[in-house]
């Protein structure tokens, strides 16, 4: 379980960096709300993160009942994380455009089981 961590690890970063970058687009170039972006690049970074997931984290065959399982891995982290992004834009005034990145850190624990339970 421990290079699966760190492959999820690598995984998240990178998917993170994915994320971050379509999150950026639409909050800067588009003028979409913040919240709003945020549910926008969770969605499009999820379909990535499966194939992502499956075949390097934790090297498993891709299945149709897995794929659309797996959005179910990103409903606690989309949840958690709007509420960390509304506490810290709101009430701790982080800017909007690094607020995602201190989100993402309470949320990768929680996700790596789900989503380790959901594709084995």
């Amino acid at each position: 379980m421990n290079k699966e961590f760190v492959r999820f690890v690598f995984v998240g970063i990178m998917n993170t960096i994915h994320y971050y970058v379509i999150y950026l687009f639409f909050i800067q170039i588009l003028g979409v709300h913040y919240l709003s972006s945020h549910i926008a690049a969770t969605i499009i970074s999820m379909y990535i993160s499966y194939f992502l997931n499956v075949y390097f984290t934790y090297k498993v065959k891709p299945s149709l009942k897995s794929f659309l399982m797996f959005p179910l891995t990103q409903v606690v982290n989309i949840g958690v994380q709007a509420l960390l992004l509304l506490i810290l834009v709101e009430l701790w005034n982080i800017p909007n455009t690094f607020a995602p990145i201190f989100a993402v850190v309470f949320t990768v624990p929680v996700t790596f089981f789900v989503t380790r339970r959901i594709l084995h």
